[in-house]
């Protein structure tokens, strides 16, 4: 079997991206093959080739898949045909096929298309630990939801709105306002055009925010702290700005004595009870019409380098799929 797939040789901008056929061999005891059907595209993959997620290299790229069992190892517990999907941990899935450890693998709920669960597994398991095993949001508290209209960001507003939290999204656009109020959001907050500190604490009537979720990083810090209220919590937990570096403890205080994370998903899917628990209450909200997983663009596997660009220049909107 052969697969065409995407390796980085060197970090660095998109044009690092290469491409190369390989021959792949029959799975081991508890591997699977794999035949890709559809590929997630994440934030996480521009990480990982520009370096700012430190990998081995030569190495793969891409973290999100779905597809169909080619051949499984006797070990494995999978068999030729099956339905599955992956979000790593190991970077790999811009690939037509690729052999995979049984372990780090999903089967997929029958009312899940293979190009919903490519776009949804990797952000919909990090909305669900965020919101209820990271930040453990209740009803009728308030949240604040950078890059409202992201793939993460929808899935965050709606699953918010699902479990009864007020939710402030920001956008940078009309076109994106509208797709965080479609998603469900109770306010939208143009960053591009006013303070969004000022604007939330107006919303909230001066008390700020019980929950900053924030994916964006270095440009929105400053805004989460003057956005929380007293002892509220910020979940940092992307880098689509650049990381957040230098934070002075007290700061935090000075702020109200807040409560700052930064979660890593992989680190909330390490058990195995834990990773089919999570995965089992995203497939249950997207077939029972909870959430909803717009897709916004298509690309084919090698435009892969297209999509980083226009994802790194926030040119998208909700998900992102690379067609094999």
């Amino acid at each position: 079997m052969q697969t065409t797939r995407a390796m980085l040789r060197q970090t660095g901008g998109p044009s690092a991206i290469e491409w190369e056929t390989v021959d792949l061999p029959d799975p081991g005891e508890d591997q699977v093959l794999v035949e890709h059907t559809a590929i997630g595209l994440n934030f996480i993959d521009t990480y990982v080739r520009s370096g700012l997620y430190p990998a081995a290299l030569p190495s793969g790229l891409g973290m999100e898949a779905a597809g169909r069992v080619v051949a499984a190892g006797a070990a494995s517990g999978f068999a030729e045909g099956e339905r599955v999907a992956t979000f790593g941990p190991a970077p790999g899935t811009y690939a037509t096929h690729r052999i995979y450890p049984a372990k780090d693998l999903f089967r997929l709920s029958g009312g899940v298309t293979d190009e919903v669960a490519a776009a949804a597994l990797l952000k919909g398991c990090t909305a669900e630990f965020l919101i209820e095993r990271c930040a453990r949001v209740q009803a009728g508290q308030t949240v604040l939801v950078h890059a409202a209209a992201g793939g993460v960001g929808q899935l965050l507003v709606q699953w918010l709105k699902h479990i009864g939290a007020t939710v402030i999204g920001t956008v940078s656009s009309a076109a994106k306002a509208d797709a965080a109020s479609n998603a469900g959001a109770d306010h939208v907050v143009r960053y591009d055009s006013v303070d969004v500190a000022e604007a939330v604490l107006a919303i909230t009537d001066g008390a700020g925010v019980d929950v900053s979720l924030d994916g964006v990083g270095r440009s929105t810090w400053e805004a989460s702290l003057k956005s929380v209220r007293r002892r509220g919590l910020i979940v940092s937990f992307g880098n689509a700005s650049g990381p957040v570096t230098d934070v002075a403890l007290g700061t935090l205080s000075a702020h109200g004595s807040l409560f700052v994370t930064r979660p890593g998903l992989y680190h909330y899917y390490a058990e195995p009870e834990e990773r089919a628990a999570g995965a089992r209450r995203l497939w249950q909200l997207i077939e029972q019409g909870v959430l909803s997983v717009p897709i916004g663009q298509r690309y084919s596997l090698r435009e892969a380098a297209a999509a980083h660009r226009d994802l790194e220049a926030r040119g998208t909107m909700g998900s992102t799929i690379l067609q094999p």
